[in-house]
């Protein structure tokens, strides 16, 4: 049984709301002994691709401009989620580059940070340990709640598959 192509519309809106509703993403990196390293960023979201805005004091900054890939993931807050076991969530493979310091998309995209977190990154634009890297998103998943969850083969395309709990995954 597949779903109806409005019902696919409406889980893509709830997907972009539950993105548009974080401040922050949740981000998985590996480092260069293959050691996996949790961490988080404030993000703005630019033309379909994601811009952390990141130190050279954390160690998930190398991991994304050494290693060039990243596992981004938005969830609901524990506070909303109807149970701790059905929290709204959307996650993507990334590959990562940095944005060059001094470029027009750098400038371009700074601004929109400033316009979203304030005066502080005013502050930080200046720093030079910090590193604008652009994340764009590729394959992923949207989990709606129970029995509600998709595969996404092209972020930026945005559709969206149901995967029917019943069927072996292969």
């Amino acid at each position: 049984m597949s779903e109806k192509p409005v019902e696919l519309d409406e889980m893509r809106s709830r997907m972009q709301a539950l993105q548009r509703g974080c401040k922050t993403l949740l981000m998985a990196t590996v480092d260069g002994e293959g050691q996996p390293e949790a961490s988080y960023a404030p993000y703005v979201e630019d033309g379909g691709d994601y811009y952390v805005y990141v130190s050279d004091l954390s160690a998930h900054t190398a991991n994304l401009i050494e290693r060039g890939k990243a596992c981004i993931l938005f969830i609901e807050n524990e506070d909303d989620a109807a149970h701790p076991f059905a929290r709204k969530r959307a996650a993507f493979r990334c590959r990562c580059e940095e944005v060059m310091r001094g470029s027009e998309a750098f400038e371009r995209i700074l601004d929109r940070f400033q316009d979203r977190f304030g005066d502080l990154v005013d502050m930080l634009r200046g720093l030079l340990d910090f590193h604008l890297v652009r994340l764009v998103p590729g394959e992923g998943s949207f989990v709606a709640g129970f029995a509600k969850a998709f595969e996404i083969d092209d972020a930026k395309e945005g559709e969206l598959r149901h995967i029917d709990p019943t069927k072996e995954r292969g």
